[in-house]
């Protein structure tokens, strides 16, 4: 029996300093591992409790591992995750798959021939981004490796009626839009994490899969999942989002990345001990 493990990283699986939530004492606060650099600065943790469950489940050889994220490739080859390397991972919402680190052309055309018969172009989203967006709030617009446009923002200056006209015009082409933090993305609707997990499941055999995530972009690989989790934390949460196989912790912040690898690393060894 072989389970696919799909998590997403950025506040899931991995934490910014913004995003720790830290609420305990000083005293007894969990010890940290740092797993991303960025220009020579520390980006990225998780708990050193939540290293060492990473690298027990990245051992078991009946589980394969697959980060799943909204990052760019480049983005997410920052990433120094403890334990056994990934074979497969998951980039830009889906749309580039990684194998043993080398994206794969073929599904890179699948996905594109798809959002060419479904979805408004790219640069006719990214144009109305930023003709709309206000200067006194904008501070980066970016597209994302061909495939999606997102602005970084200041959060708290940005009008809830302009996310939801938005949302709204977006819809109307095949995209979707997501608030994650201090940036708002626009995504095509097709363009999903399901679907490259389900590619890989396909290539690897595997009978089960358990996914993790807090954001709407994360809804779709919650629900194709035969089990999943999200924090206490997100989108999701902020929407009281729930489904029948999918567990909402009630833990925030980095402790909620170990409690979701503490599931994964019990219900893995369940299924191994089911199919043993």
């Amino acid at each position: 029996m072989t389970v696919l493990v799909a998590s997403d990283l950025d506040r899931t699986l991995i934490y910014s300093t913004a995003a720790l939530g830290l609420t305990m004492p000083d005293p007894v606060a969990p010890r940290l591992l740092c797993v991303e650099v960025h220009e020579s600065k520390p980006l990225s943790y998780m708990t050193e409790t939540a290293a060492g469950l990473l690298t027990e489940l990245t051992a078991d050889p009946t589980v394969v591992f697959v980060p799943t994220t909204t990052r760019t490739r480049k983005q997410y080859q920052r990433i120094r995750f403890p334990g056994r390397p990934a074979p497969y991972a998951i980039c830009a919402n889906g749309g580039q798959l990684l194998v043993d680190g080398v994206p794969d052309r073929d599904w890179r055309r699948q996905v594109a021939a798809r959002l060419a018969r479904e979805c408004a172009p790219l640069e006719e989203v990214h144009q109305h981004l930023l003709a709309t967006a206000d200067p006194a709030w904008l501070r980066k617009a970016r597209v994302a490796e061909d495939l999606f446009a997102y602005l970084v923002v200041e959060r708290a200056l940005v009008p809830d009626e302009w996310v939801k006209a938005l949302s709204e015009w977006a819809d109307a082409r095949g995209w979707s839009v997501s608030l994650q933090g201090r940036k708002i993305y626009a995504v095509p609707r097709p363009l999903t994490k399901s679907a490259a997990m389900h590619e890989v499941a396909r290539r690897t055999g595997a009978t089960t899969t358990l996914a993790a995530g807090d954001s709407l972009l994360d809804a779709d690989l919650l629900l194709a999942a035969d089990a999943g989790w999200r924090p206490g934390h997100g989108e999701l949460a902020d929407a009281a989002w729930i489904a029948p196989s999918v567990t909402a912790l009630t833990t925030a912040g980095v402790l909620a990345g170990e409690e979701i690898l503490r599931a994964f690393t019990r219900e893995a060894g369940r299924l191994g001990r089911l199919g043993a």
